[in-house]
């Protein structure tokens, strides 16, 4: 296995402490360390270990060499200052190589097709850095805080395998989009009053209904993105709080008709209104036991279909009763047959033809 490039732009793999220049002084003025320390008003001790880098030169010392030696003090700041940025770099890339096997669980190719990561430079130590730079984190453990956790928290609540790098990824994506809508502070109130106006959007068309979901969610507090699923992420949609006004709602279109897009949104809208802001919630339409879940799940029904009319909805037998149904209570046909089907009504295929595609361009 060959050895990952550290210095692919020629930095030097050490750092030269300020006390190497205090050693090469003391030899040129025949000057002991303890002489040197006698005429600076230090320790010796303090002194040997000014020499090895073992203390920083303080903005003080600085100006007591200046006058002992005759460099100027402003060299020696500098002298310490470049010692420190270096020492800093080479932890960071100590930290970026032990970062390494984290690559083989990051969606790398797929990041670059998107245009997220550049093509260039490829070499593992870059591409860490790179990945870093995407989610906005300086350490591993910082992204394994961040993101990792509600992607595996979201892979272990499931009935499937889904890679928690691709999770975090898509996650990440749809963050990025987030921050670039503008919006007013959440205000949770006025988006409650809005639902109405949100439910009469399932009856129109995708290129309609999208621009206006995102403008009536946005003056209240709400960023709505679409970003395609990344490959083994196998998640639908997500609510994470961007700050403490702004919420992003995600939406993946991975199943690509309106019943399960307008269920997702509202589900996700669920937890905005009725969870904390400190937790991310990232969904499948596979159900698990989580009680916030099951009250997301809950809202999202009631809203679409209300409660008072699951008995009219239960009596429904043709395509024609689904259409009138709907009409009546505002909704599309289409989500009427996704209940029906996922009440165990109607089998899971009948009435699909009454469900709309839905092709939405992503936002990243």
């Amino acid at each position: 296995m060959s050895t990952p490039e550290f210095h692919p732009s020629g930095a030097p793999d050490y750092a030269v402490p300020p006390g190497e220049t205090i050693r090469e002084h003391l030899d040129e003025l025949g000057m002991t360390q303890r002489e040197l320390a006698t005429r600076l008003g230090l320790s010796a001790k303090h002194v040997n270990r000014l020499v090895q880098g073992l203390v920083p030169l303080s903005h003080e010392i600085a100006q007591r060499l200046e006058l002992v030696t005759g460099m100027p003090a402003k060299l020696w700041n500098r002298l310490e200052a470049d010692y420190q940025s270096a020492q800093q770099r080479l932890r960071m890339e100590h930290e970026m190589l032990d970062a390494v096997s984290w690559l083989d669980e990051m969606p790398v190719r797929e990041l670059v097709k998107r245009g997220a990561l550049p093509e260039e430079p490829k070499d593992k130590i870059s591409r860490v850095q790179q990945l870093f730079a995407f989610f906005g984190v300086a350490h591993l453990t910082t992204w394994r805080d961040l993101y990792e956790r509600p992607a595996a928290d979201f892979r272990q609540t499931k009935s499937f395998e889904a890679n928690p790098g691709a999770v975090a990824s898509w996650l990440r994506l749809g963050e990025l989009a987030a921050r670039d809508i503008e919006c007013k502070p959440f205000d949770s109130l006025g988006l409650r009053r809005a639902l109405p106006r949100l439910l009469q959007l399932t009856s129109q068309p995708p290129e309609l209904m999208v621009p206006i979901m995102r403008d009536i969610c946005a003056q209240h507090g709400v960023a709505v993105v679409f970003v395609r699923e990344i490959t083994g992420a196998r998640a639908s949609g997500a609510t994470r709080w961007i700050s403490s006004e702004k919420a992003m709602l995600m939406l993946s279109l991975r199943y690509k008709t309106d019943d399960h897009l307008w269920f997702t949104f509202f589900h996700e809208m669920g937890h905005i209104l009725l969870h904390g802001k400190s937790d991310t919630w990232i969904e499948n339409s596979i159900s698990d036991d989580d009680p916030k879940e099951e009250e997301a799940d809950q809202f999202s029904c009631d809203l679409l279909i209300p409660k008072k009319h699951l008995t009219k909805l239960r009596s429904l037998k043709s395509l024609g009763s689904v259409r009138a149904f709907a009409g009546d209570i505002g909704v599309s046909p289409g989500i009427v047959v996704g209940r029906l089907q996922h009440d165990g009504i109607w089998p899971a295929r009948q009435g699909n033809g009454l469900k709309r595609k839905v092709e939405l361009a992503s936002d990243f």
